[in-house]
This record gives structure tokens, C-alpha cells and sequence, in this order.
């Protein structure tokens, strides 16, 4: 009888837990969404204040052996808060760091996460070690294989180390790792980035200052299903770099590289 009730109890202590994490996963978040229109600069930073409570907590509570759950949540969350323009103008974006500790740590594997990470974090929220840091302890669990295309996690912490930390020789070894990981394969999509990472890598280790890796870089971000504020952000600096971006007839963008490095 015993181990019947204690077999019913488990789940349903699960179920209990999920469900309080999907409760808490949205009131403060929403709420300040909601308020956005009236609400002070003070009371917006209160809020931030609560929703970063409300982070370390669900960094730290028990997932039973639901954290991809959990990271998928929080990472919902994470997309209404950094596309929320009106609060961010107010109160910038230095949440987002935060959400990914949240995410990373349940879901290292979580492809997707690092592409907004490098772009919430390094050039939004101005703190690319944070950015590098956590991109650098999720490696630790992501292999050439798994999860598929991991290459390019190395792809996006070498754009932070080369356009936000200038630290070419870093970049380098992340543009050639991912190049040696993409090499692994003979589909189309992994050859192209081989090779690319590559190129940059080597433009790297002849000149640190290359201005060729840094507008491959900043094409990277470009091309990395930015919005149009990164983009606009992208086609400037490759601009100010004497790159050029131009719309194709097929309505894709092409990079025009400067006659000289």
C-alpha cells in the first residue's frame, strides 16, 4: 500500500512543480509588458529587479528531470523581453545574460539559445565576457556531432571575441575550431561554413587587424536571422570597415569586401 501512494505521490509532485514553474514562468514578465505605455522608470527597474529574482531562482529549484521544459520556458520569455523595444529603450538589456544562465545551464545543448545569446548579451547588453563565459561552459557539454551544426557555437563566440573583446588570436582558434567541426561533414550548408571559418581564421593569423575578417564577421551577424536593428547595426559597421552590402535580383544580401585588407 505504501509503495502505492508513494508511486501515485511522484508524479504528481511533478506535475505540481511543473506546473508552478509554468506559473511563475509569466506574471512579472507580462505585467511589465503590460505597463509599459504609463508606467516610470522607477517601477520598470523594480520590475527588473523581480524578474531577476525570479531567474536565479529557476536557476537554482529542482527540474525532476524536466530541464529542457524548463529551458524552453524561460527561453519563451526570454524572446517576449529582448522584442519588448519600448521597455528595453528604458531600462537596456542587462537580463539577458541572466535568462541564459537559466537556459544554458538546463539545456547546454540548446543550438539556438547561443545565437541569441551572442546578440542579446555581446552587442545589446555590452557584456561579451558574459557572453564568451557561458558559451565557453556550455562547449564542455556539445561534441562535432551533438547536437547537429554545434559547430556554430564556435562560429558565434569567435564574432564575440573578435567585434566586442578584439581579441583576434582568441577568435581565431574559435573560427578554426568550428571550421575543423564542420569539416566533419559533407553536406552543402557545413562545407560552406568550413571553409568560411577557415578563411577568416587564416585572414586572423596573417593580420589581427584584418578588416576582410572583421566584415566576415560582421556578416555572420548579419546573416544570423538578426532583426532590423542588428542588421542596420551590421551594414554600418561593414560600411565604416569599406565593405559594402548589396540586394541581389534574388533579393539576397551580397558583401562587397574593400580592394585592400
Amino acid at each position: 500500500m505504501l509503495l502505492s501512494r508513494q508511486a501515485f505521490a511522484t508524479p504528481f509532485v511533478i506535475c505540481i512543480c511543473i506546473l508552478g514553474v509554468g506559473l511563475i514562468q509569466f506574471p512579472q514578465l507580462q505585467k511589465l509588458i503590460n505597463s509599459k505605455q504609463s508606467a516610470s522608470l522607477g517601477t520598470l527597474e523594480k520590475e527588473i529587479k523581480s524578474e531577476n529574482i525570479r531567474l536565479k531562482f529557476l536557476k537554482k529549484m529542482p527540474s525532476f528531470g524536466y530541464d529542457n521544459f524548463i529551458a524552453d520556458l524561460v527561453y519563451l520569455n526570454f524572446i517576449q523581453y529582448f522584442g519588448d523595444d519600448e521597455v528595453r529603450d528604458k531600462t537596456g538589456y542587462s537580463l539577458s545574460p541572466e535568462y541564459f544562465e537559466v537556459i544554458l545551464k538546463r539545456d547546454p545543448r540548446f543550438l539556438a539559445a547561443y545565437r541569441s545569446l551572442s546578440i542579446s548579451t555581446s552587442l545589446y547588453a555590452a557584456m561579451p565576457e558574459r557572453a564568451i563565459a557561458l558559451s565557453e561552459k556550455g562547449l564542455k557539454s556539445l561534441s562535432p556531432s551533438v547536437p547537429e551544426k554545434s559547430y556554430y557555437v564556435w562560429r558565434y563566440k569567435g564574432v564575440d571575441e573578435l567585434l566586442f573583446l578584439g581579441n583576434a588570436k582568441a577568435a581565431q582558434e574559435s573560427f578554426a575550431t568550428a571550421a575543423n567541426w564542420a569539416g566533419n561533414f559533407s553536406d552543402a550548408e557545413s562545407q560552406f561554413i568550413a571553409k568560411t571559418s577557415q578563411r577568416t581564421a587564416e585572414f586572423l593569423s596573417r593580420n589581427p587587424n584584418s578588416k576582410y575578417a572583421q566584415i566576415a564577421t560582421w556578416s555572420i551577424v548579419l546573416n544570423n536571422q538578426a532583426d532590423q536593428r542588428t542588421r542596420k547595426r551590421a551594414i554600418r559597421e561593414i560600411e565604416a570597415l569599406g565593405g559594402k552590402v548589396i540586394t541581389t535580383l534574388e533579393g539576397t544580401q551580397k558583401i562587397i569586401f574593400p580592394p585592400k585588407d
